[in-house]
């Protein structure tokens, strides 16, 4: 099925996980920006889809009459400037992808999500990002944002101008993001090591987090410790001293009994930091449906008060979870980023695909953590109340000016923002 105007209409889809089904019974995919700028002018409501790997409603429409669309039809363009360090990336395309394109110009994205295969623009979007004490969110790298406001109009915000800060972790509420400029640096190498058995009791946290480059922390919460570390040092920096712990004989994968050939090099074997950075390798195509998740980002100086708490409940976590990740954030100065203004420890929750079962913990998690201010990532399950989490985000204020400034009828609104946004 095809709209003249508005190049192919796609059913409607569900999400990565299949347990969200969106609200209209169809997805426009326009082909060139003539097309999504009439498309965005002529509508009544509009929401964006970025790869599909949100886990609640942030990119729905409230009703059949809005409009859902995909950028990924729009031109893939990259254009890297190796003097500059930047690179000018079409909205749609996914880290994987861009990743190459970058590598070959012998230049580097400081770092990656733990899954190549999301989006750029949805991702930074949603405040998504790697791990490492000094690394900030994927959003940081961010220079201009180009989109489309509700007129159709096109605009661009550039680093330094007045609302940048609000206009990339955006949630999708200031129009559709069409291109982003991001910074760049040369490229370098890394080596992977895991490691197995990290007690919680006596645990070092800012040593441990230190360690390397990229440090991610993973348990089953069946016992009171980290079943496996993933350790991504960089070639040009300090050798790997990490005494707590027993280094792994074999490749492991985070979740027991899934397969380690679906993930990155691991063993210390040297390797490009877009083969490296990413938990999983580019041409490993993740399955849909096996699993729901949940993220919350706190003060990295509470990390261990915070692992204690969870701790305390793990016999209610265990028979509901595949595994539970934790990382470090750098602080930045995003307004709606979950990192925002502080550095940060973020608890990654993997759930079995059940969602009756997995809400009440959930709700069990926000419980435990609410003394330590988390901030639940806005791309997955979460359920803490709208005015809790507002009070949470010093700038949320000055966001919703800035969407009322963009868009005063609300065009790109819906019921998830304006739950949280006012």
């Amino acid at each position: 099925m095809a709209d003249s105007t508005h190049g192919p209409i796609r059913p409607a889809p569900t999400n990565w996980a299949g347990n969200i089904t969106f609200s209209t019974a169809r997805t426009h995919r326009p082909g060139s920006l003539d097309e999504l700028q009439e498309l965005v002018a002529g509508s009544r409501q509009v929401r964006v889809l970025g790869s599909g790997h949100s886990f609640n409603a942030i990119a729905d429409v409230d009703g059949p009459a809005g409009t859902l669309l995909s950028v990924a039809g729009l031109p893939p363009s990259v254009d890297v400037d190796t003097t500059a360090r930047t690179v000018r990336v079409a909205a749609g395309m996914r880290y994987a992808e861009l990743a190459g394109h970058v590598h070959r110009h012998g230049l580097a994205l400081p770092n990656m999500a733990s899954l190549p295969h999301i989006s750029v623009a949805g991702s930074v979007a949603t405040g998504t990002h790697g791990s490492g004490n000094a690394n900030r969110s994927l959003a940081d790298a961010v220079r201009a944002v180009e989109l489309i406001t509700a007129d159709g109009s096109a605009r661009t915000l550039h680093r330094g101008d007045e609302g940048f800060d609000g206009a990339v972790v955006a949630l999708g509420a200031l129009g559709v993001v069409t291109a982003l400029t991001l910074d760049l640096e040369p490229a370098f190498e890394i080596s992977q090591h895991v490691l197995t058995e990290l007690p919680l009791a006596g645990l070092d946290f800012e040593a441990v987090t230190s360690a390397a480059y990229s440090v991610s922390l993973f348990t089953d919460w069946r016992g009171p410790r980290f079943t496996q570390v993933w350790l991504k040092r960089r070639c040009d920096g300090p050798p790997l001293d990490f005494p707590w712990a027993a280094p792994a004989t074999s490749p492991l994968h985070p979740v027991p009994g899934m397969p380690a050939a679906n993930c990155t090099q691991q063993l210390g074997v040297p390797g490009p930091w877009h083969e490296r950075l990413p938990h999983f390798r580019a041409e490993f195509t993740p399955s849909s449906g096996a699993e729901l998740q949940s993220e919350y980002l706190l003060p990295r100086a509470d990390a261990l008060a915070a692992l204690h708490a969870l701790d305390a409940v793990r016999a209610e976590l265990a028979p509901v979870l595949q595994i539970c990740e934790v990382r470090t954030v750098a602080a930045d100065t995003q307004w709606l980023s979950p990192a925002h203004g502080r550095d940060t420890v973020a608890v990654h929750f993997t759930w079995v695909p059940d969602t009756a079962a997995v809400l009440p913990v959930v709700a069990l998690v926000e419980e435990r953590l609410a003394p330590f201010g988390a901030r639940p990532h806005w791309g997955k399950v979460f359920g803490v109340a709208p005015r809790e989490l507002r009070a949470r985000y010093p700038r949320l204020a000055d966001f919703a000016a800035l969407t009322r400034r963009l868009d005063p009828a609300g065009k790109f609104r819906n019921a998830f923002v304006d739950a949280y946004v006012t």
